[in-house]
């Protein structure tokens, strides 16, 4: 499933816009927790209809970069953009607006069933019929999600958990999903399945997805650009190709890169 730039001609844009136009995007944000910069000065952007990774080691920004969008990081400096309008709501409201976010962890809700903790990712939705074409679409999608509807999520394996995750992060019905390292802690078997059901969103569901990922052989096979972090400072831009082309992936991950373009 080898996708390099321009693996679905991105012209989609979203409406009324260039197709080279950013559906959302960072401009030059940095964030900061009291003596901390967690990002500095960061300016990366995701067009409709693109798969796009955020990769680099422990501590690199890229979980910030997610939080930063749905406003859970203090953004001290530049800014963040959704359809060319400057992105500054609570986060519920940018749930509203079309962006959904999937945290590390998965974090479900053991204690409810795989069903209600669909529901958990539509609570805002008030039309009932479109509620449940929505849980029709995620349960095709992930049809163990439709087998067991009933059941309570505590007895999910790991990838279950996962795939779970991820369905509830559609029930909001998103233009662009935001996906924090959803292969972590997972077999290498179930890993190979997440990464399929990524692509599959993008494509069957026309989801704009933008993804922090530690796998990243796997990672780089979905994609169609990367961007990659270090010391929150943005190091390298590219496609899966000129990545796999260079060193700074090795020069990163070793410590040697100095995290300037």
């Amino acid at each position: 499933m080898a996708m390099d730039a321009g693996r679905r001609g991105v012209d989609a844009g979203a409406a009324g816009s260039a197709p080279d136009s950013m559906l959302l995007e960072l401009a030059g944000t940095s964030v900061r927790y009291r003596s901390v910069v967690a990002l500095d000065d960061v300016s990366l952007g995701l067009r409709s209809g693109e798969i796009v990774a955020v990769m680099g080691p422990n501590g690199a920004g890229k979980s910030t970069v997610l939080r930063a969008i749905m406003g859970l990081a203090p953004v001290v400096s530049g800014a963040i953009y959704w359809r060319g309008e400057r992105l500054a709501a609570p986060t519920h409201e940018i749930v509203r607006q079309g962006i959904a976010y999937v945290p590390q962890g998965r974090r479900i809700f053991a204690h409810l069933s795989i069903e209600e903790n669909l529901e958990m990712g539509c609570l805002h939705l008030r039309d009932a019929a479109e509620k449940e074409r929505r849980m029709e679409s995620v349960m095709a999608l992930f049809p163990i999600l439709g087998e067991r509807r009933r059941d309570a999520a505590s007895g999910m394996s790991g990838g279950q958990q996962q795939m779970l995750a991820l369905g509830r992060g559609l029930m909001a019905g998103p233009q662009v999903l935001l996906l924090d390292e959803p292969t972590l802690g997972l077999a290498p078997i179930v890993v190979a399945e997440v990464f399929r059901k990524v692509a599959e969103i993008s494509e069957r569901l026309a989801t704009t997805i933008l993804i922090v990922e530690h796998n990243i052989k796997g990672v780089l096979e979905i994609v169609d650009r990367a961007y990659v972090l270090n010391r929150g400072r943005l190091a390298h831009e590219g496609t899966p190709r000129s990545l796999r082309e260079s060193d700074v992936l090795r020069e990163v991950f070793l410590g040697r890169a100095d995290a300037e373009r």
